[in-house]
């Protein structure tokens, strides 16, 4: 079984990158919500959107200056949750 691996990542506007798998599987993550309820100090300079718009691609994800990446497994799992709420009616 091949690890995997984030292919390409792209900002698109406010807290949103659209990312590409190895797997093929791609789409668009809003980082919003996680960004402002996580409690952990170094998702904070996130919170201001010149520096989340500057991260880079490493070979295996996304990271930003201060040190924090994500897991690909974690950022595929945040995608598909994502892809199956806006696809769910509204109630």
């Amino acid at each position: 079984m091949e690890l995997l691996k984030l292919t390409n990542a792209t900002y698109l506007d406010e807290y949103k990158i659209n990312l590409q798998f190895s797997n093929s599987i791609k789409g668009a993550v809003d980082f919003k919500q996680k960004i402002f309820n996580e409690h952990r100090a170094i998702f904070k300079p996130l919170q201001q959107i010149n520096y989340f718009k500057n991260f880079k691609q490493n070979r295996w994800t996304i990271e930003w200056k201060n040190g924090l990446d994500i897991a690909p497994e974690y950022l595929l799992n945040l995608l598909l949750n994502q892809q199956k709420k806006a696809n769910e009616p509204c109630t």
